[in-house]
């Protein structure tokens, strides 16, 4: 067990050290951790970029009022993430959309460095759950919606669902 977040971060199996900070390997989409001192506590930023619903939707244009739609419910699915933190720290959340990305960041402290390296990684895999729950039926779709979404076919056919 260790005291330092860095040492947390780089020891732990699913981050690689970049020049960011730590990238997360679990996920599909481009996720960062960092940490930062501030007034005594160590706070923790989770950074994932995702495509829009239009930049992974094949051969047309998704509606504007579709892809607005699609974005404000993603944004209100990842209002408060606790839920998947061990501990329920206060977590920090903004989500942005410039041009075909969205942008999620979210912010935390804690005093366990290990506890947070788990929760900053939960709550990266959370986005990426919530990303694919908000995937709109009706479209073909390219990468990397398509292998996510065949991933979530073959999980829900081998649990007997």
């Amino acid at each position: 067990m260790t005291n330092d977040p860095e040492a947390a971060l780089s020891e732990h199996a699913a981050y690689e050290r970049d020049e960011s900070g730590y990238e997360l390997t679990t996920t599909v989409f481009d996720t960062v951790v960092g940490t930062k001192e501030d007034d005594g506590e160590t706070r923790y930023r989770v950074v994932v970029r995702l495509p829009t619903l239009d930049a992974v939707v094949e051969g047309e244009t998704v509606a504007e009022v579709v892809e607005d739609g699609w974005f404000e419910t993603l944004e209100l699915r990842l209002d408060d993430p606790t839920q998947v933190t061990a501990g329920r720290p206060s977590v920090e959340t903004d989500v942005s959309r410039a041009g075909s990305e969205v942008r999620v960041e979210m912010t935390f402290t804690s005093a366990r460095p290990e506890r947070a390296a788990e929760n900053a990684k939960s709550l990266a895999e959370f986005v990426e759950g919530t990303w694919v729950q908000g995937i709109v039926p009706g479209y073909d779709y390219g990468e990397p919606a398509a292998s996510l979404l065949e991933r979530a076919s073959q999980n829900y056919d081998e649990g007997g669902a």
